[in-house]
């Protein structure tokens, strides 16, 4: 094992696992007892972040070179509802990890740390798309946590100097992903429908915020990039570079739909806060490794829609 991935078990850990053996890699992946990754040629263990102690010693009997953690509370939505949990996962946890490394002696791997581009949130008008130097201003509870683990893994770097890289990675979206996040469950609202699961009526949230989605392969090549490329104890963001409108994101959809949808606002579906627009700037990543987006929007939410119908026997 010669890279291990913390947190493997979500949306994004399969897609990385996939990368890093198509490089050569021979990866190890960590999950939560419930949690399946279904990745041939990788060893698994389960792991309770929550433990130090537990993380400490999966560290030190493996030793692992490079270590992704992907390991978060990653939806902005339930850090409304359960604040404490999005603590005790995304600070917490990367505290445990931070220190299990530093403790074990003649250790020195280099780290990823995961965060988000909503860590930018309420930026001047005129900041977009957004620079690694712009001020945080987050606006919401996933966000200060994931500002914190920025600030952390900081730290950690200066101090001790640990070989920890940064990043803060805008929407990401592909087959697999949550229908808590807009994308996915615009996707399997359109596939129900035309299966006639449900009556042709969208329910929608804010339509007018604008993201920065990327095609989940993308995010994971980026990462990879970054573990060889990226600096010490410096900050990437990773996206796309271009913000649409959820409206946007939406009419592709739609357009790609069989069926004519009616589109109607649901109350339970709009946050208490939501960051009117975040854009990513990616001139540092992209001139520090050469990243360069691969997959068009309109050909991610396609195959994520397609790949919907086939659960339901429409391809």
């Amino acid at each position: 094992m010669d890279t291990l991935v913390i947190g493997a078990g979500g949306f994004v850990g399969s897609y990385l696992l996939r990368q890093l053996l198509a490089e050569g890699k021979l990866p190890g992946a960590t999950k939560l007892p419930h949690e399946k990754i279904r990745v041939d040629g990788v060893d698994v263990f389960d792991l309770d972040l929550g433990s130090q102690n537990a993380v400490r010693s999966l560290l030190a009997q493996h030793r692992p070179p490079q270590i992704y953690h992907l390991a978060a509370q990653s939806s902005v939505a339930l850090s409304w509802k359960k604040p404490e949990q999005t603590i005790d996962v995304n600070i917490k946890g990367t505290l445990h990890l931070l220190e299990a490394v530093r403790s074990i002696p003649e250790y020195y791997p280099r780290i990823l740390l995961i965060g988000s581009g909503e860590e930018y949130g309420y930026t001047q008008k005129d900041a977009a798309p957004i620079a690694e130097t712009e001020v945080l201003h987050p606006g919401n509870v996933y966000a200060v946590t994931k500002a914190c683990q920025n600030m952390l893994g900081s730290v950690y770097a200066k101090a001790y100097g640990m070989a920890v890289v940064m990043v803060r990675a805008f929407n990401h979206i592909g087959v697999g992903q949550s229908p808590v996040f807009v994308a996915a469950d615009f996707a399997l609202q359109i596939a129900e429908m035309e299966a006639k699961l449900r009556p042709p009526v969208m329910r929608v949230g804010n339509l007018s915020a604008k993201r920065d989605f990327s095609d989940v392969r993308d995010i994971v090549r980026a990462y990879t990039l970054l573990m060889q490329k990226g600096i010490t104890g410096e900050t990437y963001n990773v996206g796309s570079g271009r913000a649409v409108s959820i409206q946007e994101l939406l009419d592709i959809l739609l357009d790609l739909s069989t069926e004519s949808i009616a589109v109607e606002q649901d109350a339970r579906r709009m946050r208490p806060s939501d960051v009117p627009c975040i854009e990513a700037d990616i001139t540092k990543l992209r001139e520090d490794t050469g990243y360069a987006p691969q997959y068009p929007l309109e050909e991610t939410l396609r195959t994520m829609l397609d790949h919907n119908r086939r659960n339901y026997g429409l391809r």
